[in-house]
């Protein structure tokens, strides 16, 4: 499977409002002809979700980003998956994760409930080079060397993708997502992260693996520290841009997955990807 060496993170993608229906599929076929290898479907999408895109196009993979484990089948998942590799083969790639316990009533230990649900796939057909893992700590990391294709860690740093490397090995695939906010004004493009971070900073698995990493707590206050939010945020021109995917790169990253964040929150950032496949030409 040919991800290219960037792809794009977006969960306005997933909308399943008719009204939508045109836009997204102009859109996915737009960041085909701009030379992105993938399109990471946020929001915790299902299968299902990759279909219109994976239609509107020829050549871009399609990836959830991610799959919540609480809330499929994996034989179900098996099956859609299969159907999709029949009509598309070699352009879906299967995102797995385990939310996090304030969002999942049924919440429980998340290391077991992603190895049982590997179980049920692996049961059901699917392979194991077909799908990635939401993994941040060192047990998850080596779940995606040894039960996966590799790995999609999400809110990092360049650091991480170190450690992760250090933990997958050479072979399986490191693909991080990377949040990017076109603004080379400190102050509006900080306080444009801040918009966007708020809400994970209120998850604990991104916090402790942040803590992990070398933050302190007074980082986490008040929407991230500047020092956060420079870490793991790439803001600026392009040779800030340019510069922070190299890093990533450097530090053991196959394919890095760019989210464009906006102050205000447009769900279909089509200027901006413009705009990136321009800095980062050729991307694919």
């Amino acid at each position: 499977m040919d991800l290219g060496q960037i792809g794009i993170w977006n969960t306005g993608l997933r909308d399943e409002s008719p009204d939508a229906a045109g836009q997204i599929r102009e859109a996915a076929a737009e960041l085909e002809e701009l030379g992105f290898g993938a399109i990471w479907l946020g929001g915790s999408p299902g299968v299902r979700h990759a279909v219109p895109l994976l239609a509107a196009t020829s050549r871009i993979v399609v990836a959830t980003g991610i799959l919540n484990i609480w809330e499929h089948d994996p034989a179900q998942v098996a099956a859609e998956q299969a159907a999709l590799a029949a009509e598309h083969p070699g352009r879906f790639l299967l995102g797995l994760g385990a939310s996090h316990a304030v969002l999942i009533k049924e919440y429980r230990k998340p290391y077991s409930a992603m190895v049982d649900f590997l179980d049920g796939l692996d049961a059901a057909g699917s392979r194991p080079e077909d799908r990635v893992l939401a993994a941040l700590g060192p047990r998850m990391l080596a779940l995606s060397r040894d039960r996966a294709a590799g790995a999609h860690p999400y809110l990092i740093t360049a650091d991480h993708t170190v450690k992760a490397r250090e933990i997958l090995g050479a072979a399986p695939l490191l693909a991080p997502e990377v949040k990017v906010v076109l603004e080379e004004d400190p102050a509006l493009a900080r306080a444009a992260a801040r918009g966007h971070l708020s809400f994970y900073l209120s998850l604990p698995n991104y916090t402790g693996n942040l803590l992990r990493l070398g933050f302190g707590e007074e980082d986490l206050d008040d929407g991230g520290s500047d020092r956060l939010i420079d870490a793991a945020f790439a803001w600026g021109g392009p040779d800030a841009i340019r510069e922070r995917v190299a890093a990533h790169r450097a530090a053991g990253a196959d394919h890095v997955v760019l989210q464009v964040v906006t102050a205000d929150n447009t769900p279909l950032p089509r200027e901006q990807w413009r705009e990136l496949a321009s800095i980062l030409t050729p991307v694919s």
